[in-house]
C-alpha cells in the first residue's frame, strides 16, 4: 500500500534514510534529525513531502521524499524526488514501482510535467528499474553543490 507519510511515520522513514545513506556508502553525511524531518514535512511551512509503501502489517517498508520544482522553459512545476528507497528484503515486491507511480500520478493530476530524480552512476540495480519504467538519464548535466563550508565562504563573498 502507498499512502501520505503522517507524523506516525517519521521514526520509520528517519531509519530508511539511515539505511539509504549507509547503502550508498555516505552514513556520516546522513546528519538529519527525526525532529528536522517532522518540521519539514509537517511544520507550519512544509515544503517537502513524502509518500510511504507499508507492508501487509502496515509497517513501513518504502519511502519517497519529495518537493515541487520549477521549469523555466515549460512555465510549469515538476517534482524533484529527493528520496527513493525500499528495504532490501521488500524488493521485487512492486512498492518502488508504486510510489514513483503514485508520483507520477500527482505530477498529470496537478499539471506538473516533469518528474526528476538523480541516482549514483554505480547504482546500476536503481538504473536498471528506473530505465525500464521508460526514465532517461538526461546526460550532458552534471549536478554542483555548495555544502558546509564552500557554502559559507560563497555566502560570504570569499570564495
Amino acid at each position: 500500500m502507498i499512502r501520505p507519510a503522517t507524523p506516525a511515520d517519521i521514526p520509520a522513514i528517519h531509519a530508511l534514510i539511515r539505511e539509504l545513506a549507509d547503502y550508498e556508502k555516505s552514513l556520516p553525511e546522513a546528519r538529519a534529525t527525526e525532529d528536522q524531518l517532522h518540521e519539514a514535512l509537517f511544520g507550519a511551512h512544509p515544503a517537502v513531502h513524502a509518500h510511504v509503501a507499508t507492508d501487509p502489517t502496515g509497517a513501513v517498508i518504502g519511502y519517497a521524499v519529495w518537493f515541487l520544482n520549477f521549469s523555466t522553459w515549460r512555465g510549469v512545476h515538476g517534482i524533484y524526488l529527493e528520496d527513493l528507497y525500499v528495504r532490501p528484503q521488500s524488493r521485487g515486491a512492486g512498492h518502488g514501482k508504486a510510489l514513483l507511480t503514485e508520483l507520477a500520478r500527482i505530477c498529470v493530476a496537478h499539471g506538473y510535467q516533469r518528474l526528476e530524480w538523480s541516482v549514483l552512476d554505480w547504482n546500476t540495480p536503481a538504473i536498471d528499474f528506473y530505465e525500464s519504467l521508460g526514465a532517461r538519464p538526461q546526460n550532458g548535466w552534471t549536478v554542483y553543490r555548495l555544502t558546509d563550508d564552500a557554502l559559507t565562504k560563497a555566502a560570504s563573498g570569499t570564495a
